[in-house]
């Protein structure tokens, strides 16, 4: 096993607007996709699925419920993840936790995107 995490879907009650503050704050493109047999809408993050890349989605739906308790994803955030935290609270998020140093294995951070759900950044620099 190459990596632990292969997949990872973050709630939103309103898939546009969450749509938009991820697009924002990682200044990347998210394609959409209707899951009609899943009843679920979801924009994917960018990945490299041809090196063994973990995947991820915004998706919307039957049980897809926003929360600031349970596991943290932490999405890549580049070079230095000052980049997307400074816009997080622009495109309607909140910073839970500023930008914190973890030694050798760069720097994390924490805030709440405009569905409710907390959810982290890493970077290495």
């Amino acid at each position: 096993m190459k990596n632990a995490l292969n997949w990872f879907e973050i709630p939103a009650q309103n898939l546009t607007r969450s749509q938009k503050f991820y697009e924002t704050i990682l200044d990347a493109k998210m394609e959409r996709m209707e899951m009609p047999e899943l009843q679920t809408s979801m924009a994917f993050f960018p990945s490299d699925w041809t090196n063994d890349g973990v995947g991820g989605s915004i998706a919307m739906g039957q049980g897809q419920v926003p929360s600031q308790t349970g596991a943290i994803i932490y999405l890549n955030a580049g070079e230095n993840l000052a980049n997307a935290l400074g816009k997080v609270e622009a495109a309607g998020g909140k910073i839970l936790q500023a930008k914190t140093s973890i030694g050798e294995s760069g720097f994390i951070a924490l805030f709440t995107d405009t569905e409710g759900n907390r959810v982290g950044l890493h970077s290495p620099a």
